[in-house]
């Protein structure tokens, strides 16, 4: 604060040496200068962002605010609100100071009590909900509910994070509920039930794969003969283009590579990257035309899990499987290709030293991936590997416990130089990742874990961070918490 006073009194006395014209302009750039003093002193120097999709604003699971603390106050976090809501592994949204999440209600907490893998529940009834909040407040604006009853494993509730696009929201639920609404009133645009239009099932744990916005379209998975992604108009639903016939669709998120030249400009044809059951596909995102396809695992699982994003670093892919490790791919353009830098474990290890995310998505850092890593009895560990040889460097099995837990989880956000990781206990971990481990700040109990998995509660739904604090859910209830400085 002193160097803004030593500028502002340089400023007072220029004025006293000139016209009056002049100094009324002076003065003007002083009062600007000090509400901006005075508004970075009250806000910690944050800049709000929004969180308008899965992965962020710059679709790289980053959250660039800063004043953001590295330590909890006495007595825990600040929770500026709750709102009760229904059951669901989705994921906030956030845009123009709402709040957008699905949940299902109706089914008297059925879901929530069924834990099964790869076997399907039977049945349940019930319905999904899209709901919208008032960031600051946490009241409700609107919502909208429709009957969906549930025939998957682990029928908790819907799996997706809304895709906010300007005036409109985009949500899929957990059965292939695909719709189009007014972010103002919640009003429905268009809809298309994706089971029905396109003779699909619903993926083993339903459909989990985010929308996403490309230019004028909207593009997701589906399933069915040749339409293993679908590409509508956003603003009508009418169908552009379908692409890629699979024996399942998985559950990864879509992800776009777009050639640069040196200069940053675009230098090649852009691959639209679909990680599926038999392989992964890249493809022309303008027109759905076939460009490349490697297969991913080697062999398939009896139970699909192409779950975690794929990474794009440059030209390069990383991708990581539970069962096979991960694998890194170069992506060439004019012509689009791909050759395979390495791949970590071609057999079933399970797995010693493998970057084998699960559910949540590892990420970059420098030369090195941190993500969360499964040992052979199936316990979460937090490890690190080099990008360029996969080889780990150091892994940390009591990030999350004293002994580590089976299928531990923990979503991971870098903010400026320090880590926030979400754990399936319903703790936010301040902490830094770097080529020799990882240390923790401090961590804070935000919610309990309501879902049933593998014999212990967790809470599986990835936060949204904005304007200075977090939005969680569980099963229960959804949260804002103050992380300002």
């Amino acid at each position: 604060m002193n160097s803004h006073r030593v500028g502002l009194n340089a400023i007072m006395k220029s004025i006293t040496q000139t016209n009056f014209g002049a100094a009324a302009m002076i003065i003007t750039l002083v009062a600007l200068l000090f509400s901006q003093v005075l508004l970075g002193n009250l806000t910690g120097n944050v800049i709000a962002d929004d969180w308008p999709h899965w992965m962020g604003p710059t679709n790289d699971g980053v959250w660039n605010e800063t004043g953001i603390l590295e330590k909890f106050p006495e007595g825990g976090p600040e929770v500026v609100w709750r709102h009760e809501i229904g059951a669901g592994y989705a994921g906030p949204s956030i845009a123009d100071g709402k709040v957008f999440l699905m949940d299902r209600i109706s089914d008297d907490g059925k879901g929530i009590k069924v834990e099964n893998g790869i076997k399907k529940s039977g049945e349940i009834p019930g319905g999904e909900r899209i709901e919208c909040l008032d960031l600051k407040t946490g009241k409700p604006i609107w919502s909208h509910f429709y009957d969906c009853p549930y025939n998957i494993a682990y029928p908790t509730g819907p799996r997706c994070t809304p895709t906010i696009d300007g005036e409109h929201v985009y949500m899929l639920g957990a059965m292939g509920h695909l719709k189009c609404l007014t972010v103002a009133k919640g009003e429905i645009v268009w809809e298309k039930l994706l089971t029905k239009e396109y003779e699909a099932k619903p993926p083993l744990w339903g459909y989990a794969s985010h929308p996403i916005i490309d230019g004028e379209n909207l593009i997701v998975p589906v399933g069915g003969k040749g339409s293993g992604i679908v590409a509508f108009n956003k603003k009508t639903g009418k169908e552009i283009w379908r692409s890629v016939t699979t024996t399942d669709i998985g559950y990864a998120p879509l992800v776009i590579y777009e050639p640069k030249d040196t200069d940053g400009k675009s230098n090649g044809e852009r691959q639209m990257i679909f990680w599926h059951a038999t392989g992964i596909t890249a493809v022309n995102p303008a027109n759905g035309k076939e460009l490349w396809h490697t297969k991913f695992p080697e062999e398939v699982n009896p139970s699909v899990v192409t779950i975690a994003t794929p990474i794009l670093i440059g030209n390069r892919l990383l991708i990581s499987e539970f069962y096979k490790g991960s694998i890194m791919l170069e992506l060439g353009s004019n012509p689009p290709s791909v050759k395979e830098v390495w791949r970590d474990n071609k057999k079933d290890e399970r797995l010693k030293d493998a970057m084998n995310s699960m559910m949540a998505t590892p990420i970059v850092k420098d030369s090195l991936a941190y993500g969360v890593a499964y040992n052979k009895r199936g316990q979460g560990v937090l490890r690190c590997v080099e990008l360029a040889t996969g080889d780990m460097k150091w892994a940390d099995e009591d990030w999350l416990a004293e002994k580590p837990q089976l299928f531990a989880n923990g979503f991971i956000t870098p903010n400026e130089d320090k880590v926030l990781i979400f754990d399936d206990l319903g703790e936010l971990i301040i902490g830094k990742l770097s080529p020799t481990g990882f240390e923790e700040l401090d961590r804070a109990k935000l919610l309990e874990p309501t879902s049933v998995a593998s014999g212990r509660d967790v809470v599986w739904s990835h936060p949204a961070y904005s304007d200075g604090s977090i939005v969680v859910r569980n099963d229960k209830e959804i949260i804002r918490v103050n992380l300002k400085k």
